[in-house]
């Protein structure tokens, strides 16, 4: 028994191996930019430089289904600065890239040549924009599709991804929730040249009173269980944002825009996520009574630590891997120090 324990040593170690995480050498620092408008720009790109932002992934529209016209392009993004259009030479290094989401239903209910039409629309006003916006040095090479791509759109999304491909003679990269990366068998490989893996909006913001939808880490580990590498390169996104509901007589009122600053002057915290109001308050035209519930979801720093050690525990990531945070807005420093938000990025190579 002595000698067969010896001999199946090898082996469990090659197990426990093959469990662990590879942590990237080099990070590539970026962010989303996912306005619709271009408030306290400047404030942003004093931010990007700071903190050495290499990358800026900014949604250039969204594409949705119309019965009656098909699929067409909304919310779209109106960014511009000239900080950037008038400059001969880049000032620094950056790639901006263009990044378009895409409503799943897009995919289920278009025929192969609303797809073909789809592709050439895509790839036409995104690089319209472009060429609008920014000067020559900052043209792309890489788009990003965002959607979140189920067995029933999966072929047909697929095939978007291959001939986006080959229409632009671009990189494509996608997004990759947690779902398809750990069912790979299931839900396929995306034919792209890059996916990124998105941390954040783990479940549904009305599932569960007492978890932060934003980012519940037992929830990320459960997915996190992919031994091998992902076959294709694999980058990675996570929060630095939140989020409130509003609770009048216990029914959803709807989302509201308060502050962790402005929520502790008019309520009283009743558990890690609740809140409840303290008096009569109007704040950007939202009426908040007595007795009023808030349910506030963010994302602190400890935990952004700790969901940056598990994932280096757990996942395989390349050499060199982008790290990206959703999204860029000067505000978040009032969550997050600008040395705490570098360490947000160091801490992947540590």
């Amino acid at each position: 028994m002595k000698k067969l324990a010896l001999l199946l040593l090898p082996v469990f170690f090659l197990i426990a191996c093959n469990n662990k995480g590879e942590k990237p050498q080099k990070i590539v620092r970026a962010f989303y930019y996912w306005k619709s408008s271009e408030d306290n720009y400047d404030s942003d790109v004093y931010l990007m430089d700071t903190l050495k932002v290499e990358k800026l992934y900014f949604k250039v529209f969204e594409v949705k289904r119309d019965a009656t016209l098909g699929n067409i392009p909304i919310s779209k993004t109106n960014f511009y600065s000239n900080y950037w259009a008038t400059q001969s030479e880049p000032k620094k290094k950056i790639e901006f890239i263009p990044t378009i989401f895409i409503r799943n239903d897009v995919f289920i209910k278009s025929s192969r040549s609303e797809i073909d039409t789809l592709v050439s629309n895509v790839y036409y006003l995104s690089n319209k924009y472009m060429k609008e916006k920014f000067t020559e040095y900052h043209l792309n090479k890489e788009i990003q599709i965002d959607c979140d791509w189920t067995l029933k759109s999966k072929s047909n999304y697929f095939y978007f991804l291959e001939q986006l491909r080959k229409v632009s003679k671009k990189k494509v990269s996608c997004t990759l929730r947690l779902y398809p990366y750990k069912y790979q068998t299931k839900m396929g490989i995306p034919p792209v040249d890059r996916v990124t893996l998105m941390c954040y909006n783990l479940l549904q913001p009305f599932e569960d009173k007492k978890r932060n939808s934003i980012l519940d880490i037992d929830e990320l580990e459960a997915y996190l269980t992919v031994e091998k590498a992902y076959p294709v390169p694999l980058d990675v996104a996570l929060p630095v944002f939140n989020w409130a509901f509003h609770y009048q007589y216990d029914q959803f009122r709807g989302f509201t825009h308060l502050s962790k600053k402005t929520l502790k002057s008019i309520a009283t915290q009743k558990s890690e996520l609740w809140w409840e109001i303290q008096k009569d308050t109007t704040i950007s035209e939202v009426y908040y009574r007595i007795g009023d519930k808030i349910k506030m979801e963010d994302v602190t720093q400890d935990k952004l630590f700790s969901t940056i050690n598990l994932l280096k525990s757990k996942v395989k990531f390349p050499k060199e891997t982008t790290v990206t945070f959703f999204d860029l807005d000067s505000t978040i420093v009032h969550e997050y120090s600008i040395p705490t938000l570098h360490r947000f990025y160091t801490s992947f190579t540590k």
